[in-house]
């Protein structure tokens, strides 16, 4: 220890947190340092025990300190940082893990609208230092939100799906608050939370999707973040009345913010369940990375006037703004894809992705899979790129498939409290691998199936 406790000063617990805080913020507190018992410190300043337990009590709340029995309190590590930006596949496997459309069915801009997006000169708005977003995306993602029934006065555009998430927490969450999420959970989501102090509170998922959680959970939360169509990782989508019931139990919660991520809403075939009933505190996130491209890092959100302001203030002290070529390059896309029937338009992604994905799912049930999380009905069944698979042993599973070639993605970064699973991305699979990769999936899931040394 090389501090002076005296240093520790205030006589409540806000001044005495603050004065912590400021020693870890100058480096006289580092990580591992000890802070003296309560009582020696109440003793100190003068102050009633319970006021130094309260000042302490907020910042383990807040991550910046942790007690252990003997070892008394002490200061924290460093928080957990977000997982890496990309996944490699080992050399030789077939990519079922990395969780992207195929690149094949992705849209391509036409000859003759080239011409339009290079009449947009690089240094567009760059004299007025103008902030504001490229209109005609801003007329695409209005009329998107207006056929969603989602409201479209207060409308932002950021760089990601994450980006976005992450200013509205900003806005409207303090370190050591707790944040409901899906479980299974999309997993840069979960090292989000964690790198900003956040609890992740889990919610469980079930055949039909999300269930309704205990009463009185959801007022424990600054907020939460929903998936409302093809979750991800098991494709289910919020049902109507469960919604209804999550509704209620959101109107006694007027200060919870609801966030809802909706990065298949463009290639869904499933009608937003919460669109007719919006949360007094609401968020609308709509990435195009999956059906424009991953390179495509346009969001768009919507949500109540005043957090949507805070988040583009926010935004504006950093990146400033999302490119505007880039965003009128997402405009032109968008509609193209959107108008489209053949190659490149939203309508063929949609089709391939789910005939793929059917397939697969129908595939597996004649090997005697069971699926947890199957076709489900036509509208409102499970869609998208994923498919969660409950398997007896994770590890060997992900192994044995590595021994026949085909990478999976474990379950346990997307997991709280469930159990082991694997998810399968159909994105790369094309119909001549189905048979072979439903044997194989059906091989390694069996009690049979041992590890790969």
């Amino acid at each position: 220890m090389n501090w002076s406790a005296n240093k520790i000063q205030g006589s409540n617990a806000q001044d005495i947190a603050g004065s912590i805080e400021t020693l870890l913020r100058n480096g006289e507190l580092q990580a591992g340092d000890a802070l003296p018992a309560v009582r020696h410190l109440a003793t100190q300043l003068g102050v009633n025990p319970n006021t130094v337990a309260a000042a302490y009590a907020r910042l383990r709340d807040a991550g910046r300190l942790v007690t252990s029995g003997r070892r008394g309190t002490r200061v924290a590590g460093e928080a957990v940082m977000p997982l890496p930006a990309a996944y490699v596949v080992p050399e030789g496997l077939r990519d079922l893990a990395g969780g992207q459309v195929d690149a094949a069915l992705l849209p391509q801009l036409r000859a003759g609208s080239w011409s339009r997006l290079l009449q947009v000169p690089l240094a567009w708005g760059a004299s007025t230092g103008e902030l504001s977003d490229d209109e005609e995306l801003l007329v695409m993602a209005g009329e998107w939100l207006a056929s969603q029934g989602i409201p479209n006065e207060s409308v932002g555009v950021f760089s990601s799906t994450l980006d976005t998430i992450e200013r509205a927490l900003r806005q409207h969450a303090r370190p050591g608050d707790r944040v409901a999420i899906e479980d299974p959970c999309w997993p840069p989501l979960l090292a989000l939370l964690r790198s900003l102090r956040l609890r992740p509170v889990p919610l469980a998922m079930d055949g039909q999707g999300l269930q309704v959680p205990a009463p009185g959970l959801l007022a424990s939360c600054a907020a939460v973040v929903l998936t409302p169509r093809a979750h991800n990782p098991t494709g289910t989508a919020i049902r109507a009345d469960r919604w209804r019931a999550l509704r209620r139990q959101l109107r006694t919660c007027p200060n919870t913010l609801v966030v809802f991520n909706d990065y298949w809403g463009l290639l869904s075939g499933t009608s937003l369940a919460c669109a007719d009933a919006l949360p007094p505190q609401w968020l609308y996130v709509m990435s195009l990375g999956k059906p424009l491209g991953p390179e495509m890092r346009v969001c768009i959100a919507a949500g109540v006037p005043d957090l949507i302001e805070g988040m583009r203030s926010h935004f504006a002290l950093g990146p400033r703004k999302v490119s505007l070529w880039l965003q009128r390059f997402a405009a032109l896309l968008w509609r193209q894809a959107a108008r489209g029937k053949g190659r490149g338009s939203f309508a063929n992604m949609q089709n391939a992705c789910s005939t793929r994905r059917q397939a697969l799912v129908a595939e597996l049930q004649k090997q005697g899979v069971v699926l947890e999380f199957g076709a489900g009905p036509a509208q409102g069944g499970p869609e998208g790129l994923h498919l969660w698979l409950t398997v007896p042993d994770e590890l060997a599973v992900v192994q044995a498939m590595a021994s026949r070639g085909w990478a999976v993605q474990a379950g346990s970064p997307m997991a709280l409290a469930s159990g082991p699973a694997v998810r399968i991305s159909v994105g790369a699979v094309e119909r001549r691998d189905v048979k072979r990769l439903a044997t194989d999936l059906a091989l390694a899931m069996s009690l049979q199936a041992r590890a790969v040394y």
